[in-house]
This record gives C-alpha cells, sequence and structure tokens, in this order.
C-alpha cells in the first residue's frame, strides 16, 4: 500500500515533506519562484511556487535521493542535487538566488547533514543498506527496535521469524511495550490483541527505511503514547532491478553444550528469497509513470531445545529415604492441621504419626520422622514420574535435546 494526498486511506507520515525559503542576495525574500523536486530513481519530477512570504511546501514525496531547482524571472536557476529523503522527514532546504539570466544555474552537488529543525520529535532512522547488512539474531524486525535510543529491550536472544509469535517487548521512555505501534507505509499494521506487536513480518530485504518514532512526534500519529515504528516498502525505479539471499544457521557450525550432555541441540534456519522491481509501461516521450515492486521470502526453523532436569536417586524410589541421609529438618511428616480427615485417616491406616500444631499452624517444635525413614505410600502420580530414567553417568540428573520444527513464507507486492 501507498498512502497519496487526498486518498480515503488513514495513512501516517510515510512520506516526506520539503520547506524551504528562497531569498535574492539582500535576503529578502522571491515570490513566485518555481521549486522542482526530480526523483533521482524514478525520473518523477513536482514543481510548487514560493508564496508571498518566499515560502514553499513540496509534500507527500516519496522517500528517496532528489535533486532541487529553483528558478525565477530575472534569477540565476538555483540546484541542490543528492539530497536524501527518508521516511516522515520534515526537510528545510532553503535557496538563496542569484542575479542572472534564467538560462545560467548555481548546483550544490553536495550538503552537509541537515539538522532537524522544524519539528521537536525525536527519532531515529535505519536506512535499506543499513537493514540488509546488520547482523541481526533471527533477521526479525523486531531487533531493530533495540538500536534506538531510549529503548529498553525486555526480548529473549532470539527472534522467531513470525510477527505475533515474535517478541516485541520493547519499552520506550518507561511506558509499557503494549502502548507501542507499527505503521507500514502510513498504514496501521498493529495487532491490537497481541500486546503491541507487528501483524505482519515483512522481511527485512524489502524495507527501504525503518523509522522509530520515541517522544514529541506529531500528532498525526496520535495513536499510540510508546514508540511509533514506521517502516517504507522500497519502490520501483526506472531501471530493472533484482536480488536474491539466503541467510543460513545450522548446528554444524556450533559448539557442543555443556550442560546438555556434550550435545548439540537441533538447529536448521534458512532464510531465502528475492526481490524485483521496475518500470510497468512506457508513457509519451519515453518515460515510465508507473513503477513495480515485488518480495517473496520464505523462512524455515527447525529449533531443538533441551531438557536437564534433577531426579531422585534410584534407592529413593520406593519411598525409602534411609539411605539418604535426610534429617528430620529435611524429610518430617505433614502436620495434622495441613491434611483432611481422609488424608489423616490415610496416615492412621498406614500406621504414620503426623506432626503437631500450635493455634492450628504447623509447629517445628513438634515434628514428627517418618517410620525408618522411609515414606508410608506414595501416591499413583508420583509413582508415574518415576519412570523418567537416569542420566548416563549421572544417577541425579536427566538430559534429553529434542526439535521444535517451525517454516512459514511472507510476499510482498
Amino acid at each position: 500500500m501507498r498512502c497519496a494526498s487526498g486518498s480515503p486511506v488513514l495513512c501516517f507520515g510515510a512520506q516526506a515533506t520539503l520547506v524551504g525559503t528562497v531569498t535574492d542576495p539582500t535576503g529578502a525574500v522571491v515570490p513566485n519562484v518555481a521549486v522542482t523536486s526530480t526523483s533521482t530513481e524514478t525520473g518523477q519530477s513536482r514543481t510548487t511556487t514560493t508564496n508571498e512570504s518566499g515560502q514553499y511546501v513540496l509534500p507527500d514525496l516519496q522517500i528517496g535521493h532528489y535533486n532541487f531547482k529553483a528558478s525565477g524571472s530575472g534569477f540565476k536557476a538555483a540546484e541542490q542535487k543528492n539530497i536524501t529523503l527518508n521516511v516522515g522527514d520534515r526537510l528545510r532546504v532553503d535557496f538563496k538566488l542569484e542575479m542572472g539570466a534564467a538560462s545560467e544555474s548555481v548546483t550544490v552537488e553536495a550538503i552537509a547533514v541537515h539538522v532537524q529543525t522544524d519539528s521537536s520529535e525525536v527519532s531515529n532512522v535505519i536506512s535499506g543498506q543499513q537493514i540488509s547488512q546488520l547482523a541481526t539474531n533471527g533477521r526479525s524486525i523486531y531487533t531493530l527496535i533495540n538500536l534506538t535510543p531510549g529503548a529498553a529491550s525486555l526480548q529473549g536472544d532470539f527472534q522467531t521469524p513470525t510477527p505475533v509469535g515474535g517478541n516485541g517487548g520493547v519499552s520506550f521512555n518507561g511506558n509499557r511495550n503494549g502502548h507501542n505501534i507499527y505503521l507500514l507505509d502510513g498504514g496501521e499494521g498493529d495487532d491490537r490483541g497481541g500486546a503491541g506487536s507487528f501483524s505482519i513480518m515483512p522481511s527485512l530485504d524489502a524495507l527501504a527505511e525503518f523509522q522509530t518514532l520515541t517522544s514529541n512526534y506529531s500528532a498525526e500519529y496520535g495513536l499510540s503514547s510508546g514508540g511509533t515504528m514506521t517502516t517504507a516498502l522500497k519502490s520501483g525505479t526506472n531501471k530493472f532491478h533484482a536480488a536474491a539471499w539466503e541467510f543460513v544457521r545450522n548446528d554444524a557450525l556450533d559448539a557442543k553444550r555443556y550442560f546438555s550432555g556434550g550435545k548439540k541441540t537441533k538447529l536448521n534456519y534458512n532464510t531465502y528469497g528475492f526481490n524485483v522491481g521496475g518500470p510497468v509501461a512506457l508513457h509519451q516521450g519515453g518515460t515510465p509513470k508507473t513503477f513495480f515492486f515485488y518480495n517473496m521470502e520464505w523462512r524455515k526453523l527447525i529449533q531443538g531445545d533441551s531438557i536437564n532436569q534433577i531426579v531422585p536417586l534410584t534407592a529413593t524410589y520406593g519411598g525409602d529415604f534411609s539411605t539418604a541421609g535426610l534429617s528430620l529438618a529435611g524429610l518430617h511428616a505433614p502436620a495434622v492441621c495441613q491434611l483432611s480427615a481422609t488424608q489423616q485417616a490415610a496416615f492412621a491406616a498406614a500406621g504414620q504419626a503426623l506432626s503437631g500444631c500450635t493455634a492450628g499452624a504447623p509447629d517445628p517444635t513438634l515434628q514428627v520422622g517418618f517410620n525408618g525413614n522411609a515414606l508410608p505410600f506414595v501416591d499413583s502420580n508420583a509413582a508415574a514420574l518415576l519412570n523418567i530414567p537416569n542420566g548416563p553417568g549421572n544417577p541425579t540428573k536427566y538430559t534429553s535435546i529434542f526439535p521444535a520444527p517451525t517454516s512459514g513464507n511472507r510476499f510482498i507486492g
């Protein structure tokens, strides 16, 4: 989805806005100057004119790289090239025109890094190139959130490649993680019943930019008191481009786990897919006006886990603790005030005395040991648990590993 000006779809800051003032050599403002933006990726242009105060606004610009030109009667044309617009930007580019013929021009090939002075928002932008090259654990979009200043991660070490099943637990500036919200190309992509998680999981290689707004952002967002995560998808350009990839994790590359008996847990994680984009049709003059972008990605995961559990000594399986060396403090009969009448009768029938109570509470001074330091009977459920085998070479531990497969695919067109 792409949100455009005047669209009935509810959208929030997926695009950028350019603002500025045009002045003459004396510093006086210049009205009726044409300001034109031209995308270097698609070649598309838009033009507006300055008002009586010499100011202009170019809203709803797609993110990307632009050249900007200001031209007015009696002045040399002024150009600023290779300006990058990020998602949600409100960037100021001012022009100072010089006297001369309109056929002449003054070009600035590169400009210094802009400081956002036209809004008070606190935000962080991760570019598409950074996204593709960052070594994120699991290649989950949730891992990008932690890179933002003010973020406090509540996540685990590994993020499963699923949206709602993944862990988006990140707090911004002390807010609950359920107060965060996710936007995709300006449209809400939040799972309202999932404690502030993304309702979809786009491929990281399909993202042009990822922006996190943490505080003081514009009222146009207004859906959340926590962080607002805005993602922008890549789009087609005036040339055909395609890319394919595969990211692999495998237990063959892992070390053995010390606490799992020197065994490895199963891990096969393959993330592979492709992007393709370009012009759809050529119009008059051979200039493309319509573009497409398509992404497809598959994620297959088999991630094992392990059990490392303490189990009773084999000699105690029948309830005989006479050889376990337990004292009265470590093993004693339950207190009479803790048992029902039926339970008290069962102990009495087995010839086992119960520990005493004072004022309706167990009294440590009235504890009674089991006869022969052995239980008078063993519950049937407890007896079933005794089928757990002992670990080889370690009679007090049970160790096991097992796989847990997960798979899925995502596409964006």
